[in-house]
């Protein structure tokens, strides 16, 4: 007959906030976490919620669903949408390139992609702007069809599809890199030709990560500034972006309108975030 002493303790289990860790300092690291976080963004959300709280319901609507400031919305959502089309088409097939070949001047290719995230914007717009205007590189080969690129929506999407394809880019590559070249070998000794291989196996395994350099590209794009008015004209109800609407509304001192614009842009940056944030959710249930 055993007794209870022959029996080992019972480890208890802790709570996953008093764990013990290598690095201790669990409520220091907390509570640093939380300053930061409400210091940088949620103090600086809710101060613009506020503001546009102190309008009525009318004038709120008003101000952010005025004739002008939905032309600034169709511009900055429609641009910021085929910009990041456009990114997911020629990144992945960058990412495809720089994955599956090897080619003189790679490393610089490489670097290349990745100069929008260190360009400063203004520098960017300055100097797409010099290059599509109709007396610049690329403005005066075109200008023979009839088409004009700087200032005009046109340039706009010219703008945001050049600061958002490495998003695109860099969100696909890791996944492309794991999905081994066997696959299409396996694929192609069972009978499939290359379409089959490309829409059967290798885009079903690169979608969630594509979707998501997408949605990074289309978010990025729809709260872009610097890049974008000097290449855009911001013409009102023709090429102005709603970012610049605001900093106009800011500067005629009417800061309860901005705000309106303000929060409404921050809902649809919300949405997009949990879209985001969906789409990561299926990929890891994929994965």
């Amino acid at each position: 007959m055993t007794s209870i002493a022959d029996h080992p303790p019972v480890a208890v289990r802790r709570p996953l906030f008093r764990r013990r860790s290598a690095i201790p300092g669990f409520g220091l690291t907390l509570g640093v976490t939380l300053a930061i976080l409400s210091t940088v963004v949620l103090i600086p959300l809710f101060a613009v919620a506020l503001k546009a709280g102190q309008q009525s319901p009318a004038e709120f609507l008003a101000d952010a669903f005025s004739q002008r400031a939905l032309a600034a919305y169709r511009l900055s959502f429609g641009a910021a949408f085929i910009a990041a089309a456009v990114n997911a088409l020629f990144g992945l097939i960058t990412a495809w390139a720089l994955v599956r070949y090897e080619f003189p001047f790679k490393g610089l290719v490489n670097a290349i992609i990745d100069l929008p995230f260190a360009l400063p914007t203004a520098v960017a717009g300055i100097a797409l702007a010099s290059l599509y205007a109709e007396n610049g590189w690329v403005g005066a080969l075109v200008k023979p069809l009839g088409w004009k690129i700087a200032y005009t929506p046109l340039g706009v999407v010219v703008a945001l599809a050049f600061i958002g394809l490495p998003f695109v880019v860099r969100t696909v590559e890791p996944v492309l890199r794991d999905l081994s070249a066997d696959v299409e070998e396996a694929a192609a000794s069972l009978g499939a030709n290359r379409l089959q291989t490309l829409t059967r196996v290798i885009l079903p395994a690169l979608m969630p990560a594509w979707l998501t350099g997408f949605a990074l590209a289309f978010a990025r794009g729809i709260g872009e500034y610097g890049s974008v008015i000097f290449i855009a004209g911001n013409m009102p109800y023709k090429s102005e972006i709603a970012p610049l609407l605001i900093i106009i509304e800011l500067e005629e001192y009417k800061y309860a309108g901005a705000a309106a614009i303000a929060v409404t842009m921050l809902g649809a940056s919300f949405l997009m975030l949990f879209v985001i944030n969906l789409i990561q959710a299926w990929a890891r249930r994929r994965g």
